[in-house]
């Protein structure tokens, strides 16, 4: 069997003569597919709901990284087609609609509601000149402790100005800025309306206040009324003639962020619980009660509710690193493949510096390019997978550290995300690097479900949600620690000098 083959994991799909309402329709745009399901009140997929359609961002050489908006949109009406369709045969009410997708991402719409660019994935790079501008007109420190957030392409105040440069006649004829979610809530049921924790994502809200931050939109040439009024989570919107009968009048919760729920699915709520995202992209997040007074700078901070803050680090590239190594690297053998990444560091594994997409934490630089130092005759396809999964894992090790300063309390790591359910051995090379035991989630899906989460616990407050199943704790091996020690210090002297 190759490295490639994929597992096959368990969601935590409930029957549905075993379920109970309210009932939810969760949606989830990512960056392979558009899905969706109908969530019950203890927050578990019902059978036979699930709705999914691949996809994959548009890419070229000069950092492009996009989607067709409309298909986007006609995706996730074919998505709520199928689980409207599904409760209606079940005779089940839907109680509201939730949604998620990839963050951040931008788009300029026009006044009748036409998309007027394609959309800007997080991963797209082209405004990367636009990022010194940016820092010439705003105090970039200033701008970070008020925002939670560093300049970079990422961000929309220099996709502002990429706009304003590259696409003058759109800009000109744009009424708002848009977020894919928005953009498929407009198109699906006329909702304008941008979510607390999106805005914080796309860097224009205040993370003490979570309103907009209107010196940097000022600065950036930015009129406010471009970007639409900002909603906390129980602040929905109740369309109607939608389209779909069963969803007139009910809540529609305007569109997160991924990130936030890919805490709350696995049940990383609260400041003891660090949760590792490892999918396409990669982050490591916890949820705090405040944020912190003062952000190290290495990291994020998003206000996501009235009472709650996200604060981490974003891997720009974690399974986009794991593909490109499947791709153009000879198959190997699966069994060698876990033996390799839960055994102990090969001597023979070059030192990689995992930024194929540029790199977000620790150090934002946009223009970061991946690195393998050390290659020897004696390389071979399994020390290349080990070398990539420590310059990985050591990724990690650099948010860990700087999330010990800004107030974090961990007494458990619970890691998700394709990569570690396909993988699941590297989390052992993770444990060793971080010194630190890994809770392995034994579940797919996590973020969709947090998305439902979030939205019962505003139609259904005070219930007890189901547990998620989780795998057998990953413990550090001591001996390993030394190593590991030493690879992050060669990890800041390759940095120091490639990137």
């Amino acid at each position: 069997m190759s490295a490639t083959a994929k597992k096959k994991i368990p969601t935590m799909s409930i029957h549905l003569e075993e379920s109970a309402g309210p009932y939810v329709l969760a949606m989830d745009v990512g960056s392979t597919a558009s899905r969706g399901g109908l969530y019950e009140v203890s927050g578990r997929p019902v059978k036979g709901s699930k709705q999914r359609i691949a996809h994959e961002f548009s890419t070229a050489k000069d950092g492009t990284s996009q989607m067709d908006p409309d298909q986007v949109v006609a995706e996730c009406r074919e998505v709520a087609d199928g689980i409207v369709d599904f409760a209606a045969k079940n005779n089940l009410q839907i109680k509201g609609v939730c949604f998620d997708s990839f963050a951040s991402s931008f788009m300029l719409v026009s006044e009748s509601g036409d998309a007027l660019t394609p959309c800007a994935t997080y991963a797209d790079s082209r405004c990367a000149p636009f990022v010194a501008e940016v820092r010439s007109l705003i105090d970039e420190s200033q701008y970070h402790q008020r925002n939670g957030v560093r300049l970079h392409t990422s961000y929309h105040p220099a996709r502002f100005l990429w706009a304003q440069s590259e696409f003058a006649d759109e800009w000109n004829q744009a009424k708002w800025v848009m977020t894919i979610g928005e953009y498929v809530y407009l198109k699906l049921a006329d909702v304008v309306g941008l979510a607390v924790s999106t805005g914080a994502w796309s860097g224009i809200v205040n993370a003490h206040t979570g309103e907009l931050d209107t010196e940097l939109l000022e600065a950036c040439n930015v009129p406010t009324d471009m970007i639409a009024p900002l909603h906390y989570p129980d602040e929905p919107a109740y369309p109607t003639g939608t389209g779909w009968e069963a969803l007139d009048g009910v809540p529609w919760f305007h569109g997160i962020p991924d990130g936030w729920p890919s805490n709350v699915g696995p049940g990383a709520t609260d400041p003891s619980t660090i949760a590792v995202a490892a999918a396409t992209s990669g982050a490591m997040r916890v949820l705090l009660p405040q944020v912190p007074e003062v952000l190290p700078e290495g990291l994020w901070c998003y206000r996501v509710s009235r009472d709650q803050a996200i604060i981490g680090g974003a891997l720009n590239d974690v399974g986009r690193a794991v593909a490109w190594l499947e791709r153009v690297v000879a198959e190997v053998d699966e069994d060698e493949l876990a033996e390799a990444l839960s055994g102990d560091p090969s001597s023979h594994a070059p030192e990689v510096l995992p930024f194929f997409s540029g790199e977000r934490a620790t150090g934002w630089a946009s223009n970061a390019k991946a690195s393998f130092v050390g290659i020897s005759d004696d390389t071979t396809p399994l020390d290349l997978w080990r070398g990539l999964f420590e310059g990985i894992a050591v990724s990690y090790e650099r948010v860990y550290e700087q999330l010990d300063t800004a107030g974090a309390q961990p007494e458990r790591i619970v890691a998700s995300g394709r990569v570690s359910t396909d993988h699941p051995e590297w989390l052992q090379i993770l444990a060793d690097a971080l010194d630190c035991e890994v809770i392995p989630l034994a579940m797919k899906r996590a973020t969709l479900r947090g998305t439902a989460i979030i939205a019962l616990d505003i139609i259904a407050p005070g219930i007890e949600r189901a547990i998620p199943p989780f795998s057998e704790p990953v413990s550090p091996v001591a001996s390993r620690a030394e190593y590991f020690d030493t690879w992050r210090s060669r990890f800041d002297e390759l940095y120091g000098k490639l990137v």
